[in-house]
């Protein structure tokens, strides 16, 4: 297990005055108001906003360069009865992006089609096969979602074959803007949109507010589709601020009270029903299944379960969907098996400051899964590659505050293509140029990666006592919801706790430790679980004092609710 380093906020003087002046004006406690200022919320009224989303907040759509532009196309193929193709990348984001677009566009005309790439045969992004197949059926508008910021030569190839472009996208560009007739895109440079973070599926949601306002058509008939949003939102990991923590708030009070029909089988079938449905539970359980369609077989088969009106025919797809998602869980599990060893059995990768492993038999749908698991285990930049359509393929997944992209991008005259963010990225290249790209990925990563970025920390909000623990306390935690980037659930540290005589080993292999803690505030225990942390059961018998980070939760046991702390370090009292 690595050691983590613990980082605690300490606030700023100009910050505790704003602390002191919350607590007095919203009348809860400091502790609440210190982790309000840490998001950025430093006002009365601010606070407000932030604890009662109102749609009414969202910006307007027009605000976004060359809205109008793409309103007046796509009103215009609508008008004409041209054929329209929404097409959206193989992932959540590009899915749900597609579905939504198509659901609500489908209301208004007949002549409407949606279109995925084969990760396999297309890869990434807008291909050629797509504009192709676009062209032989008799589609002269495209819209792309999540993806195509970059697509200047395929843009161009449509517009030689009569078929426009309106791009939808939130990743970063390239130098140069394809030349459609929109590019949606609130990352552009030259951007006057306020908010930066959308989804794509957001970018797509703003495209359809705008539709609705220059055609007199209620919120309402988009705001039933905002399930679809919230699980971009939260499956892309992008942060739950502003525009985006509207958007997932209600989205997710749509996926938890009347969810479509295809989302509904999902939900069932991932033994979420009949609970309240959470940020969490769409990375980890829905979002999964979701993206399990386009990493075995096709993402076309995910965009027929989220837009269907058919219970039955949406639960045979599900329960087929259900059946990738299990062959994703097992390849992840043996190629992540694989990767382990080969660093394992190497000492010179061993040393190295970043992970770069490539294997052409390797499934090319979990990789980037598989990237994400050996960062937990060795906490550096990782690229896993495989061979695909005669290239090397990779996915790459980073660490804290260390900017994987610029690395990737210092490589790229060894790349046939590229593209991402700082912490997600995926690349194309060939195989004689792997050697390189190895070498000059740890030369770049060595060079600017600092000792602090290479050892994993747990960001700690505050220090309380355990005395501050109290459903009040809680009750207003709860309206910090929904969690997730740059609103994540507050994680808090108590000083010299020590075991009240029920702490134990449980789970599998006594792999777990259960708690039952006080502190010097208290008279009463704490109780909770420490997952993965059997090692401090022998210091907690010997009444050793421990200092211990947590976030709080409500246990429902026996139709008894009561509050436990989740553990996720702990360490003893005075060692750093």
């Amino acid at each position: 297990m690595i050691n983590k380093r613990w980082i605690v906020n300490t606030p700023s003087d100009e910050e505790k005055t704003l602390i002191n002046e919350l607590s007095s004006n919203l009348k809860i406690s400091e502790t609440l108001c210190s982790l309000l200022v840490q998001r950025g919320i430093n006002t009365y009224e601010a606070a407000l906003k932030f604890f009662r989303p109102d749609l009414n907040d969202l910006h307007d759509p027009f605000l976004m360069n060359d809205m109008d532009k793409a309103v007046a196309r796509l009103d215009k193929a609508l008008g004409r009865k041209e054929k329209i193709m929404v097409y959206g990348d193989y992932d959540v984001d590009g899915t749900s992006s597609v579905a939504l677009v198509y659901s609500v566009l489908r209301k208004y005309t007949s002549n409407i089609g949606y279109y995925i790439p084969d990760r396999y045969a297309e890869g990434y992004g807008v291909s050629y096969k797509g504009i192709d197949y676009a062209h032989e059926n008799g589609y002269t508008l495209m819209i792309s979602l999540d993806c195509g910021i970059k697509a200047v030569e395929k843009v161009k190839y449509a517009t030689e074959l009569g078929i426009d472009f309106i791009i939808c996208d939130h990743h970063t560009p390239g130098d140069t803007l394809p030349d459609a007739v929109a590019v949606l895109d609130p990352k552009r440079e030259d951007s006057t949109y306020p908010y930066k973070h959308l989804s794509g599926c957001g970018v797509g949601f703003k495209l359809l507010q705008a539709f609705a306002i220059s055609n007199d058509i209620p919120f309402d008939e988009l705001k039933q589709h905002l399930d679809l949003v919230a699980v971009s939102i939260a499956s892309d990991i992008v942060p739950i601020t502003g525009e985006n923590r509207i958007l997932a708030y209600y989205g997710i009070r749509k996926l938890n009270h009347s969810p479509c029909i295809g989302l509904r089988t999902i939900v069932d079938s991932a033994g979420l029903k009949d609970r309240e449905i959470t940020i969490s539970d769409i990375v980890f359980k829905i979002g999964p299944r979701i993206n399990a369609s386009g990493r075995i077989e096709t993402g076309n088969e995910a965009v027929e379960l989220l837009v269907a009106n058919d219970i039955d025919a949406a639960q045979a797809k599900c329960d087929e969907i259900n059946e990738y998602n299990q062959k994703r869980k097992d390849l992840d599990k043996t190629i992540t098996d694989e990767a382990i060893a080969i660093i394992e059995n190497n000492p010179a990768l061993q040393e190295k400051k970043s992970t770069v492993l490539y294997n052409p038999d390797w499934h090319k749908g979990v990789i980037g899964i598989v990237a994400s698991r050996l960062i937990e285990r060795y906490y550096r930049p990782t690229v896993i590659l495989t061979k695909s359509n005669g290239f090397a393929t990779g996915s790459a997944r980073s660490v804290a505050g260390f900017d994987l992209y610029s690395a990737i991008e210092s490589c790229k005259d060894l790349l046939e293509n590229f593209g991402g963010h700082m912490y997600a990225a995926g690349l194309t290249l060939r195989e004689e140029n792997i050697d390189k790209f190895i070498q000059r990925f740890e030369d770049f990563v060595s060079e600017n990666i600092t000792y602090i970025q290479s050892i994993p920390q747990i960001s700690i909000d505050a220090e309380i006592a355990f005395a501050e623990i109290t459903p009040r306390f809680y009750s207003v935690l709860e309206r910090f919801r929904p969690y997730g980037p740059e609103n994540m659930r507050p994680v808090f540290m108590t000083s010299k706790v020590r075991d009240a005589g029920g702490s134990r080993l449980v789970g599998k292999e006594n792999g777990h430790q259960k708690l039952d803690l006080l502190d010097f505030s208290v008279n009463y225990p704490i109780s909770g679980i420490a997952f993965s942390l059997p090692d401090f059961n022998g210091h907690l018998k010997q009444n050793t004092e421990l200092d211990v980070v947590y976030s709080i939760e409500e246990n429902n046991f026996n139709n008894k609710t009561t509050l436990q702390i989740q553990v996720k370090d702990l360490r003893i009292h005075g060692e750093a």
